[in-house]
């Protein structure tokens, strides 16, 4: 319990520093990297795997809903979504938290997209996340291709281009 508290606070301070520092752009990842596969089941129970959304391009975002600069980003990421479903994945992954408290925040912040829950934070642990909420883009083969650290208005046009050109 002590270290999820810690986990937690820390988290908390570096989601702070991203959202101070967050801008409108997506940073390259050091070359296509294999993005690390999981099992993740989403708030109905049902499971997910990495390898599944293998084809076309995937955003995962790590989030929590305690998290001032994820509950900015939530409705644009949820517009973006809405507008390039067909040619594009999107997943949230929710970082500690339960389906009840993700329930009652989707009340006020409508998610249209799959979230899954890592309430262990073993998923988080072997991604390269510096804060939340943390974005990774990945290609079609299930390479991470860019990243975003802090809130974006991913409904932004161009950042959609970048995300289907891969």
């Amino acid at each position: 319990m002590k270290r999820q508290v810690t986990i937690h606070w820390m988290l908390l301070l570096l989601s702070w520093s991203a959202f101070a520092y967050g801008e409108q752009s997506l940073t390259p990842y050091k070359g296509a990297q294999p993005a690390p596969d999981f099992e993740l089941v989403d708030v109905d129970g049902d499971k997910h795997r990495l390898s599944d959304y293998r084809g076309k391009p995937l955003i995962i975002n790590f989030w929590a809903t305690w998290c001032p600069p994820c509950r900015e980003e939530m409705p644009s990421m949820n517009r973006a979504w809405g507008k390039v479903k067909d040619d594009v994945s999107m997943l949230a992954i929710n970082v500690g938290e339960d389906e009840d408290t993700i329930f009652v925040f989707s009340a006020d912040y409508p998610i249209d997209f799959p979230v899954l829950l890592d309430q262990s934070g073993e998923v988080i642990r072997q991604w390269p996340v510096k804060g939340l909420p943390t974005t990774f883009v990945l290609d079609g083969e299930g390479n991470i291709r860019y990243t975003a650290v802090g809130a974006r208005e991913w409904d932004d046009d161009a950042l959609l281009e970048i995300v289907k050109s891969l």
